[in-house]
């Protein structure tokens, strides 16, 4: 009878083999990232519809989406699967909506970290199934949120504005008309709870990964319906307002459609098959928080480092708090298999809450 073998042997065969697909999630997150600052510069710059934007990005997503996974075919979908994902499409449409103009008011730096605002659905599971044990740590961690938002809101971010900043301050008048507010975060904040809701649906409608990618295309195209009359109706609008013909970009609309939006799901569904990684998680938000840094300075932003970093410190760690049942629960169901000296991948995991 073969003993088996020790815990750390286990463990450095595992994250070796983990190692090339962690590299394929920063990159794919470097790559989304990339299309968020140019989606940001094309729609700052040319002052076109954000709602116009997405749904000519959204058309093609969906296309291909339904040519790669061809929904159609392979073992039918009941209608307990197909209705929840063309619901997830309207909370799909609604959330591209408000994260666009999260983006345009709000810039890149501040929509992307305001995306991790999901984790919050993490409290509310806490208090709507009774989990009194680890509520004060949920609630401390909501609260660790907020405060990384409200900093976020008063430019600690931006060089002009951060505490942390050696460059010369600007007048009060115009550092209260850059500074943010609340009123204007809460937009991509409310976007960052959608996408985290809409994660949350797929999963459970979904048992199977090749089951959640078929889904997941119906899921854009229904969003891409629902954002149709939408688009239209500012098409309308718009065209009653100016006749000015907008450039177009073509990278700022290639890279929102094939980094944006395509590749983005299937890296994140490695990172949350493979790595056992949710998208509201620390590690994920430390992955961006470099990508961000990168393109902040690459882009030449108003970028204050150390305000950034202050500001992610505190939304990583509000985000491990609120997330602590979820993290127990998940070693918990690694360490039997760990003892017994087999590998993490011959397990499937459950699928876990945001």
């Amino acid at each position: 009878m073969m003993s088996p073998r020790p815990i750390s042997e286990v463990r450095g065969s595992s994250n070796f083999r983990q190692t090339p697909l962690q590299i394929i999630h920063i990159v794919g997150n470097f790559l989304r990232i990339w299309s968020v600052y140019s989606m940001y510069r094309y729609l700052t710059q040319t002052g076109a519809s954000v709602i116009l934007f997405i749904f000519s990005c959204l058309v093609p997503s969906s296309i291909l989406f339904l040519l790669l996974q061809k929904p159609w075919k392979g073992r039918s979908l009941s209608n307990t699967q197909v209705v929840p994902s063309v619901i997830n499409g309207a909370i799909t449409a609604l959330y591209f909506i408000l994260w666009g103009k999260g983006l345009k008011s709000c810039g890149p730096l501040s929509a992307i970290l305001a995306e991790y605002s999901g984790a919050v659905l993490g409290v509310l599971s806490a208090v709507l199934y009774g989990r009194r044990g680890h509520l004060w740590k949920k609630v401390g961690g909501l609260i660790a949120m907020l405060a990384s938002f409200y900093f976020l809101s008063q430019g600690w971010a931006l060089a002009t504005l951060s505490p942390f900043s050696f460059k010369d301050s600007l007048d009060s008048e115009v550092q209260t008309e850059q500074v943010l507010g609340m009123s204007k975060m809460m937009v991509p904040i409310l976007a960052g709870i959608l996408s985290a809701l809409r994660r949350v649906i797929a999963r459970r409608v979904s048992l199977k990964n090749q089951l959640k990618r078929r889904l997941h295309a119906i899921t854009i195209a229904s969003a891409t319906s629902f954002l149709f009359p939408v688009a239209m109706w500012d098409l309308i609008i718009g065209s009653s307002d100016s006749n000015m013909e907008l450039p177009f970009s073509a990278w700022a609309f290639l890279s929102t459609v094939l980094f944006g939006i395509i590749l983005v799901f299937y890296v994140d569904s490695i990172a949350e098959e493979k790595l056992h990684m949710v998208f509201s998680s620390p590690r994920h938000l430390m992955a961006a928080a470099g990508c961000i840094i990168v393109m902040e300075i690459a882009y030449k932003m108003d970028f204050s480092l150390a305000g950034f970093l202050i500001c992610s410190s505190i939304l990583g760690i509000g985000i491990y708090e609120a997330t602590t049942l979820e993290r127990c629960r998940k070693d918990s169901l690694q360490k039997p298999e760990i003892s017994n000296g087999m590998l993490d991948d011959e397990l499937e995991m459950p699928s876990l809450p945001t």
